[in-house]
């Protein structure tokens, strides 16, 4: 089968996003573009356009904009909900039966999946869960990709509206010191959300002091038809966004990848889960680098003792066992004990690798989580969550929970890194400490 074939435009159906802080005006550009575009379609003698508009209704908006749908002529059926599992089967009853939908607002829905599962766990653990761990991500991150998928593919017209959210990263001031700064807007959401519109616009409410008068702005922070990418427009309408929809191919056929292609054929037929296959691996190496130093260390001497641990923070840049065994990428384990086979054997181990790392040279973290969206350290998130508990902790039975909960990730970490807990953990007992001493104080008064 021929996998390529002519170029042509496919992109029949609208897929937008306006995303904003309260008042900026996100929810009623979005209400004007749904209601422009459908007496854009019956215009143009379009098939649907004559079907109501769906509405998705998580903040009671549908009361404010009813009256501009009823004037246009144009009925407006709604679904009052946050539940995350409502999402798909929504866009699967308008793709059939609506003109476009609206969802307004997004955020709620992303939010909503990830309260549930914090719920269950809570439930299954018999303690309240307030945070998300890392293996919990691939979960959530599948379900929201089901959601994503239907948007980008349904043959739907789709508006979504989203509550701002911002993007930070370190920067080096003139002292050489890292802060943390603001470096971009996104929609508060899964962060892979702002890739799926055709267009995404930024709203901003501006006020002028003097006067008191009132603006609002959109941005066009991505508009795939390049008509008005980058562009600034005051008090935008669905004139504001005709370029991007005339360039689209209303009417003709919508084409998008092509989401039910999988490599699942090629995968190993083994009954074996690919995740049980890699654990079985990493338990193959450490089960190898526990028999090298056995082999040529096998006294429980002192000295063996002391000549063990000096070579497993050699070439491995750690002294934690734990790190090694339950974070260390398979196969940075796999590099680091051959570059260790070589310095006791001679030679090089079964992994082969040509060029075994120099212990002695620097090398870039890498993040010890295979997820293809992580994009630094996961220990820096770790360490970072750990800190915030710690920040929030008012009680000594409070404190030494979290302590004891913490004590094997905090042990599997490098010393920077618990450097930065232990300095939360002080704050905190400091926090508690004059607390306490406040309270006796005044009760003393």
């Amino acid at each position: 089968m021929a996998l390529f074939k002519p170029a042509e435009n496919t992109m029949a159906y609208l897929k937008a996003g306006f995303m904003g802080e309260a008042g900026s005006g996100k929810t009623h550009t979005a209400t004007l573009v749904a209601i422009g575009l459908v007496q854009y379609l019956k215009s143009k003698g379009i098939a649907g356009s004559g079907k109501p508009a769906f509405m998705l209704d998580t903040e009671n908006g549908s009361s404010w904009i009813k009256p501009m749908f009823d004037e246009a002529g144009i009925p407006l059926l709604v679904a009052k909900t946050r539940a995350f599992k409502d999402l798909v089967p929504a866009v699967r009853e308008a793709e059939q039966n609506a003109s476009v939908l609206f969802i307004d607002s997004i955020t709620h829905f992303w939010e909503e999946l990830q309260n549930s599962y914090l719920a269950t766990l809570s439930e299954r653990r018999g303690r309240t869960m307030t945070r998300l761990e890392f293996q919990d991500w691939n979960f959530i991150k599948g379900q929201w990709r089901k959601f994503s998928d239907a948007f980008v593919t349904s043959n739907l017209h789709c508006i979504l509206c989203g509550r701002l959210g911002w993007e930070y990263e370190n920067v080096e001031d003139e002292r050489g010191k890292k802060q943390i700064e603001k470096s971009g807007a996104k929609m508060q959401a899964e962060k892979g959300l702002g890739y799926e519109p055709n267009i995404l616009v930024w709203m901003e409410r501006n006020m002028d002091l003097h006067t008191k008068a009132i603006a609002r702005t959109a941005t066009v922070l991505k508009d795939r038809s390049r008509r008005l990418d980058g562009k600034q427009f005051p008090d935008p309408t669905f004139g504001t966004f005709l370029p991007h929809i005339e360039f689209m191919a209303l009417g003709g056929k919508h084409e998008s990848a092509d989401v039910s292609r999988t490599s699942h054929d090629i995968m190993p037929d083994d009954d074996t889960p690919l995740s049980d296959i890699k654990s079985i691996r990493r338990n193959i190496v450490l089960d190898e680098i526990e028999a090298l130093l056995v082999n040529h260390y096998p006294s429980t001497s002192a000295a063996d003792k002391q000549a063990k641990a000096a070579l497993i923070k050699k070439h491995f840049r750690t002294t934690s066992w734990t790190e090694i065994s339950k974070l260390m990428p398979l196969h940075d384990l796999q590099c680091y004990y051959d570059a260790l086979h070589r310095e006791l054997e001679g030679k090089a181990s079964r992994y082969g690798v040509e060029d075994a790392p120099n212990p002695d040279e620097p090398v870039d973290e890498i993040p010890y989580l295979d997820d293809p969206e992580t994009e630094r350290d996961v220990r820096d998130d770790v360490a970072a969550n750990i800190i915030r508990a710690f920040d929030e902790v008012r009680a000594p039975a409070q404190l030494n929970k979290l302590k004891k909960e913490h004590k094997s990730t905090i042990e599997a970490l490098d010393e920077e890194r618990q450097g930065k807990i232990l300095v939360a953990i002080g704050k905190a007992a400091t926090r508690i400490t004059t607390a306490k001493a406040s309270m006796r104080a005044e009760a003393a008064e």
